[in-house]
């Protein structure tokens, strides 16, 4: 094992547009090299990466050790946007995490999330006809975009007219920390932030006299003692940056995914059926959210590197997922019908993603309706363009054709 410590400008790490299209090598060679490995660039900027994912696992369950109450970035003032008491959920470890969690988690269970497969399924339809007529455009701006912002507001009870300006605080937000030829930049993250902070505090004004079927109403109706505004807002935060570019990363990809392998695509159009149990594989080899930070607690000692406490240390779960260690030889290959008994792609343990059903529902009603309208479609995938930002791996731009 070869251990090293590397620059910010390595191409392992912070990719951002263009240098996602490929990371898979990249990924292979830290875990076969170096799956323990120092990143440093400067004060802020000095953090750990581990790889394989066995460890990656272990440290996303080991909450005691690996900490989130720091940031989920790997710079050390991670939390400097957030007030007292408004952190969000995914930045608190147990048992705070635990009994707020408690509270936001029964609109998002699997039967809950079944019930809104109606209008999700509508929604896809209505879009699908748009390409339909015009045979030829850009999935993302069609489908894939607007469909995770329309399931993050209705269940924000966010009113239909406001719903765009969540997509444009979103791509803001997430390309901060950006390149700066992409144009993102952390003042711009933060302005927007700021912005969505804003609207979501007057969301929350507006459901105490007006109540709706929503989780907002519901975090309302606990009271201040449980859930202060604050604490609601970075809720709100919380599901808008999480709920939207990481569902359009997997949809993307998985529209990338079903036109390089046409004889996996046979394989569900043959058998629709097998569609919603290769959901996982295809977020297994997506990964939208391709890594996150933590903070050791305590030293900690891995593959003969000792990272000591207080550290920071990136999770990534773009590599772990493809680890052949975990899931063979075809690791980094598509089989529609491997059976998998767990990824990261939703992390694990006490963060695993609360939204996971929703992101499955989500996956299978467009994939089946995809598959069922345009059975022979293509993504031109040499045209299609990645969108800034060092966590989230998505298309911003990608052309389809019907077929």
């Amino acid at each position: 094992m070869k251990s090293s410590t590397v620059e910010l400008d390595d191409p392992y790490f912070f990719r951002s547009r263009d240098s996602w299209r490929e990371p898979w090598p990249a990924y292979r060679r830290l875990r076969d090299e170096s799956p323990v490995v120092k990143v440093t660039q400067d004060d802020d900027v000095d953090f750990w990466v581990l790889s394989r994912f066995a460890d990656v696992f272990d440290a996303a369950r080991d909450t005691s050790t690996f900490s989130s109450a720091q940031g989920l970035v790997p710079t050390k003032d991670a939390m400097a946007m957030f007030e007292d008491n408004a952190a969000p959920i995914v930045m608190m470890d147990p048992p705070d995490h635990t009994a707020m969690r408690r509270l936001v988690s029964r609109p998002l269970t699997p039967r809950r999330v079944a019930l809104v497969e109606d209008a999700v399924r509508a929604f896809v339809d209505e879009r699908l006809d748009r390409l339909a007529d015009a045979g030829t455009g850009d999935i993302i701006e069609i489908l894939f975009k607007p469909l995770p912002s329309f399931v993050v507001a209705h269940y924000l009870g966010v009113p239909v007219t406001d719903r765009a300006r969540f997509d444009d605080w979103t791509q803001m937000i997430v390309a901060a920390n950006a390149d700066p030829d992409a144009g993102g930049d952390l003042g711009t993250g933060l302005d927007a932030t700021m912005e969505l902070f804003e609207y979501a505090t007057g969301l929350i004004e507006k459901r105490k006299v007006q109540p709706g079927d929503d989780l907002v109403s519901d975090l309302v109706a606990v009271g201040e003692q449980v859930a202060t505004p604050m604490w609601i807002v970075g809720f709100v935060f919380t599901m808008v940056t999480g709920g939207n570019d990481t569902m359009t990363g997997m949809l993307g990809g998985s529209a990338e995914l079903l036109t390089s392998n046409p004889d996996q695509r046979r394989v569900l159009l043959d058998d629709p059926s097998l569609i919603s149990a290769s959901i996982d594989e295809f977020l297994r080899l997506t990964t939208p959210v391709q890594n996150l930070a933590r903070t050791t607690t305590r030293p900690v000692t891995l593959h003969g590197e000792e990272i000591p406490e207080g550290e920071k240390v990136l999770l990534l779960y773009g590599a772990a997922n493809r680890d052949e260690r975990e899931f063979g030889p075809t690791a980094e290959e598509l089989d529609v019908r491997r059976p998998i008994d767990r990824i990261l792609s939703f992390g694990y343990g006490a963060h695993h993603c609360l939204g996971a059903a929703a992101a499955r529902l989500q996956g299978r009603v467009a994939i089946e309706q995809l598959l069922d309208r345009f059975p022979d479609f293509s993504v031109d995938v040499e045209a299609g363009r990645y969108a800034a930002g060092p966590m989230v791996r998505r298309y911003e731009y990608l052309p389809i054709t019907a077929g």
